[in-house]
């Protein structure tokens, strides 16, 4: 199975302050753990307006571009901030996603990995938050529906917290199955089970704190792989957080490496299956950088190795 990499120098240019953890090393330790793989890297282009507004609205694009400060930092919430550099980095992040889109659904590559920042999971149709600027997985999603003709998509986010913003943009689409894994309670408080979106097309699995792998491959086995199978994807989405590792900062699910591979291992299996093992992975979150690089290289070598 042939694998990429989509990224962009560009993502370099989101900085951050010290001490914030969405900061620029993350994309150098994700970069130095798939080095070891030799994976062919493509560049990734800049979303245009309209493919973002596929998912965000136009008022929130124009905010987004009158707030992109020249020096400094413009601070959109707590947790999330604009540099000089951080729309054009957004624009490549989202811009990533749907070209690995059109790389796997034109027989390309059966997989790819889009290496890219800032993440997209939290963003909402009109708002920033939880570091996102841009829904990438939505995004691409929505793109393998209406740029190449696909009925089903689904989106499997194991990342720590829940994909709150993935879950706003896609919940009245009748296409998509939106699942996300995640510890709970945690920020940003979203993501119960009872929330299936208007058309039964969310599944939201939350994970009890300090619960670890074991309880992460069972509620995988029960709940989510039977829901992926049943929809069956033509694509198959995934954002691929790293967060919920044992010395990630952040949250406390005490996953390790192993469990990335597990979680992408089966994820191929159930592709193979169902779409030809079409797979995009867009990079989430992950805070602590060695974990972060292990991580990483777990998940995407299984895809190399398939």
């Amino acid at each position: 199975m042939k694998t990429v990499i989509v990224q962009h120098s560009d993502c370099y240019d989101h900085q951050t302050p010290a001490g914030h953890p969405e900061q620029v090393a993350r994309l150098q330790a994700v970069m130095d753990g798939l080095a070891p793989l030799e994976l062919e890297a493509v560049k990734a282009p800049l979303a245009t307006d309209a493919q973002l507004l596929l998912a965000h609205t136009a008022d929130y694009l124009k905010e987004l571009v009158n707030s992109n400060p020249s020096e400094g930092y413009h601070q959109i919430d707590a947790d999330t901030l604009m540099s000089p550099g951080t729309l054009q980095a957004a624009r490549r992040s989202a811009g990533a996603g749907l070209l690995a889109v059109d790389l796997v659904l034109e027989n390309k590559a059966n997989s790819a990995f889009v290496a890219t920042r800032p993440p997209g999971h939290h963003a909402e149709p009109d708002k920033a938050m939880g570091f996102c600027l841009f829904g990438n997985a939505a995004l691409a999603a929505r793109h393998a529906l209406g740029e190449h003709g696909l009925n089903r998509v689904a989106i499997v986010d194991f990342d720590v917290h829940h994909g709150n913003g993935t879950q706003a943009i896609l919940r009245s689409e009748p296409r998509t199955l939106v699942i996300s894994s995640h510890q709970f309670p945690l920020w940003p408080g979203s993501g119960y089970p009872e929330d299936t979106g208007e058309f039964d097309n969310i599944l939201n699995v939350p994970l009890l704190t300090m619960s670890g792998g074991v309880a992460m491959r069972d509620a995988y086995q029960r709940m989510i792989f039977p829901r992926l199978r049943h929809f069956r994807p033509q694509l198959i989405i995934v954002s691929a957080g790293f967060d919920a590792h044992q010395k990630d900062p952040i949250a406390q699910l005490e996953w390790y490496a192993d469990d990335y591979s597990w979680i992408a291992r089966e994820i191929i299996y159930i592709a193979q299956e169902l779409c030809e093992g079409r797979v995009v992975s867009i990079l989430e979150g992950g805070y602590n950088l060695e974990a972060l690089s292990a991580s990483v290289y777990a998940y995407v070598a299984e895809f190399v190795k398939a």
